[in-house]
């Protein structure tokens, strides 16, 4: 018996060590190359970036899969764990069928619909765009990280719900835990 729980503890220690090592093999459209890549633990979702200290800026692509139809968003929480705060990058299908990025704000679990638009964050962002390919959105952007600080918490999510055309609500389960904190810097995933 013990051989086997120690065989069964190695193999899902190697499966575990395999699914975080798996972002380092995407690859992006516009031979885009980023320095650093982590896979997110819920969602099937992975971060990739390339920080620039002498300007405290970071460019990221973060890769989700989904259908088509449906969305994704990546954010940054400036100032908790979770959705309230967060400052988002939602994509999801436009009405002249390219994918729209919207970036927006959430200041409350009592989101509206019509709470669910294009505006500007809490820190400055450069650019942003975002693509949808063999199953997967993509959300490039380039942005200040909030007040020069590498370690941000970052919350993700993916649902195939809308209203009014926007990007509306998300099931349980992993998508309530789909967050963590994230040091730019080092890479580690707190």
């Amino acid at each position: 018996m013990k051989p086997a729980l120690i065989f069964l503890g190695l193999f899902l220690s190697v499966l575990h060590h395999c699914a975080a090592q798996s972002c380092v093999n995407e690859t992006f459209s516009g031979d885009k190359l980023y320095a650093s890549c982590s896979s997110l633990p819920y969602l099937n979702a992975s971060l990739h970036w390339n920080y620039y200290p002498s300007n405290g800026t970071v460019d990221v692509a973060y890769r989700a899969l989904q259908i088509s139809a449906g969305w994704v968003a990546w954010a940054i929480n400036p100032n908790g764990s979770g959705m309230i705060g967060a400052n988002a990058f939602l994509a999801f299908p436009g009405s002249n069928g390219s994918v729209t990025v919207y970036t927006t704000q959430f200041s409350s679990y009592g989101v509206q619909p019509s709470d669910v638009k294009d505006e500007n964050l809490t820190f400055a962002v450069y650019s942003r765009e975002g693509e949808y390919s063999d199953g997967y959105y993509t959300i490039y952007a380039t942005l200040e990280l909030p007040r020069n600080d590498t370690k941000q918490n970052t919350v993700w999510q993916a649902s195939t719900t809308f209203t009014n055309g926007v990007p509306y609500g998300h099931p349980g389960g992993d998508h309530y835990l789909s967050k963590t904190s994230l040091d730019f810097l080092t890479g580690q995933l707190v």
